[in-house]
């Protein structure tokens, strides 16, 4: 959970969502995710564990419908809220700098991500010309081992379709914007990986 949330700050917020009328926990999730910008999202273990403390303590109550509970604040919700408002005014302030911070890193790791991604694509561009060129290229007398044997033409036609599906996935996920910065490192390293296996394998 992001630090914006520690310290019980959670569970206020919650209040303060709930203020604004009855809401599902899915709907919950939702709003905390619209309000960080898609960037951090509760999970449904972290939302519904709090609201029924929540209840316990008489601050919310529930109903349920369809197989699905619809909370609202009770009275005492609300004198919590009066309470505690210069709290909740400075939590306000706060998701507003993390929000800031969260998207300017983002935009970082996007602009790594489609660096490495556009690398990617000129070694593979070059490796298909390369290998294009060598077909009608006659080759120069080294002596040593024979030359490898030419590949087939389906298989370079192949190799171009599943370049270009490849590309084309990489960016749609980038575009998605559905990364964690876990997840991102872990796609740099894998493009780099791959990179730097067909380096070995043209050598």
């Amino acid at each position: 959970m992001t630090g914006v949330f520690s310290h019980g700050r959670l569970r206020l917020y919650l209040l303060k969502l709930l203020d604004d009328g009855p809401k599902h926990g899915y709907e919950l999730i939702r709003l905390l995710e619209d309000r960080f910008l898609g960037l951090y999202a509760p999970s449904a273990g972290t939302i519904y564990p709090r609201l029924q403390r929540l209840e316990a303590e008489g601050l919310v109550s529930h109903t349920a419908a369809g197989g699905r509970k619809t909370y609202d604040i009770t009275a005492a919700g609300r004198d919590e809220l009066r309470r505690r408002a210069g709290e909740l005014a400075t939590l306000e302030s706060d998701i507003a700098a993390s929000v800031e911070d969260l998207s300017a890193l983002a935009g970082e790791i996007q602009t790594e991500v489609r660096g490495s991604v556009r690398d990617l694509k000129r070694e593979l561009r070059e490796a298909a010309r390369q290998t294009r060129r060598s077909r009608w290229e006659a080759p120069p007398f080294v002596p040593g081992p024979p030359p490898r044997p030419e590949p087939a033409p389906g298989l370079l036609t192949e190799f171009d379709e599943r370049l270009a599906a490849f590309t084309g996935e990489v960016g749609r996920l980038v575009r998605a914007r559905r990364f964690s910065d876990a997840q991102l490192t872990t796609a740099i390293r894998l493009l780099d990986g791959a990179l730097d296996g067909l380096r070995r394998l043209l050598r």
